[in-house]
């Protein structure tokens, strides 16, 4: 989640929305936006794709390098 805790940050600050506006621009609260900024390990997905949806991305699997393949 890290890295989707400060790609969700730097758009936010590009798009120059507060931490307030982007919570209410996706319809979640401002504490998820808090704690999805600070990479809180557990966060629901749904919430997540509803921030993401805003610029443009969403949550997908990506395949993980595995060394007995």
């Amino acid at each position: 989640m890290k890295e989707i805790g400060e790609f969700v940050k730097k758009k936010r600050k590009q798009a120059k929305l507060t931490q307030l506006e982007l919570a209410e621009r996706a319809g979640v609260g401002l504490r998820f936006v808090r704690e999805l900024e600070s990479n809180k390990p557990t966060l629901r997905l749904d919430k997540v794709n509803l921030v993401l949806k805003l610029f443009g991305h969403t949550v997908g699997p990506i395949p993980l390098k595995r060394d007995f393949e």
